[in-house]
């Protein structure tokens, strides 16, 4: 798989939303077959997080082996950071700069490009995906207080979101809504008028895994199912891919023509095309 990530061409944001201003993009009718999906790398211990930095390196944070691990554009992988405890989430900012959750020790790293490591924040509680808005605040799936959390300009946190159900990925809409991802069930879509749908019947148990394509299309993992779902404008979802074992992290590949999605269950990433 050399050639693999050489072929993707740019990278895609983490979003979902319903919003009856600017719906999810895409069809209505179930896909008759879903896809079939094609491994790509395996060997991964228990991964979880995954982003694109600008350059097309993919980083992927493995919960069982404490460690990020990049793969650069032509398919060699390296270990970028490790002796880490339980990382979970990881994001990426606009400047490169990259942040990973640590689910075991409730705090946020913060790495350079270059590797160099710095606690972003700590008083978390079992923090799981990561996320940045449409202004750069980074959000927190604050798992154990059903809370998605943000850092404030003092080092703070603040709530973002109250009420939720074990969340463990949450991203912002481009119309400033939010999505959340809840391990405990069901996939909460928030309007931006404040208003809320519970949608995610099909879901198992969904996961950190959270994807939008530039266009609006939206695709969830099912950590607790075998498929990746797409999110439909009524609501409801289709699968897109079955056959994975539990499927756990999830990004748009840079070239949009394609979905790249971590398995818990053996250690691989797949790629699914995405389908018209």
């Amino acid at each position: 798989m050399m050639n693999t990530l050489r072929s993707l061409t740019a990278a895609g944001a983490l979003a979902l939303a319903v919003i009856p201003a600017s719906p999810i993009m895409g069809p209505t009718a179930a896909y008759a077959n879903p896809a079939a999906p094609e491994k790509l790398w395996e060997g991964f211990s228990s991964p979880v997080g995954m982003a694109f930095d600008g350059a097309g390196n993919l980083f992927v944070a493995e919960w069982g082996a404490g460690r990020v691990s990049r793969i650069d554009p032509a398919g060699n992988r390296t270990t970028f950071a490790d002796g880490l405890s339980g990382p979970s989430g990881l994001t990426i900012g606009t400047d490169g700069t990259i942040y990973v959750a640590s689910y075991s020790r409730d705090e946020i790293y913060r790495f350079t490009p270059a590797g160099e490591r710095s606690v972003h924040v700590t008083g978390l509680a079992t923090p799981a995906g990561l996320s940045f808005d449409r202004s750069g605040r980074l959000l927190i799936a604050n798992r154990r207080t059903n809370q998605i959390l943000t850092v404030n300009g003092s080092g703070g946190l603040e709530p973002v979101i109250d009420g939720l159900r074990t969340p463990v990925g949450a991203v912002q809409t481009p119309d400033n809504g939010y999505v959340v991802s809840n391990i405990g069930g069901g996939v909460t879509i928030l309007r931006p008028d404040g208003s809320r749908i519970e949608a995610g019947e099909a879901f198992g148990t969904p996961g950190p895994g959270v994807a939008t394509t530039k266009d609006g299309r939206v695709f969830v993992v099912d950590y607790g199912g075998t498929t990746v779902r797409e999110i439909l404008p009524d609501g409801q979802s289709r699968a897109v891919a079955d056959g994975l074992r539990s499927p756990v992290g999830l990004v748009v590949a840079p070239d949009e023509a394609s979905l790249l999605t971590a398995a818990w269950g053996d250690g691989a990433i797949y790629r699914i095309p995405l389908p018209k």
